[in-house]
């Protein structure tokens, strides 16, 4: 899944503002099945102040705009479980994503916005999750984030 990037253009940002509510709801659906989903991709939302590496910095940034993190905090209430954070637990990054300018991924200055979410039905085929950084030829600005469920 692609969840829109929002910029300072307040048209953009209300575009991908609706899109998330209207996403949440779809996503309902999935919550209370018996059978497992996944909702993963690019989400481009760095959810709390460990998943980006200057939160202070990035307040009026589209991607760790309050509103955005609460809309976050809410499709977990809803009953989603982050593998990855679940699997690595608390602390800063691991990093999804780095800008192409000023050195970004060679110094870790990232966000996390690529996600693995699972219902309750898939949480207990959940094994471990991983985000590969290293030793992997660099094509893109976001890094693969490989999680391993028992099937």
């Amino acid at each position: 899944m692609y969840l829109p990037n929002g910029s300072s253009n307040s048209e953009r940002q209300a575009y991908k503002d609706r899109w998330i509510e209207d996403m949440l709801i779809w996503s309902k659906q999935f919550i209370d099945s018996d059978e497992p989903a996944l909702l993963c991709g690019d989400l481009n939302i760095a959810h709390q102040e460990d998943d980006i590496w200057n939160p202070s910095g990035n307040r009026k940034t589209s991607g760790f705009l309050i509103h955005e993190r609460e809309w976050f905090t809410r499709l977990l209430e809803t009953g989603w479980h982050d593998l990855l954070r679940i699997h690595v637990g608390p602390g800063k990054g691991p990093y999804t994503w780095w800008s192409n300018r000023g050195r970004a991924r060679e110094l870790d200055r990232g966000w996390r916005i690529d996600y693995v979410l699972a219902n309750n039905a898939a949480k207990p085929l959940f094994r471990s999750a991983e985000v590969l950084r290293e030793g992997g030829l660099v094509v893109s600005d976001h890094a693969p984030l490989i999680v391993d469920l028992e099937l």
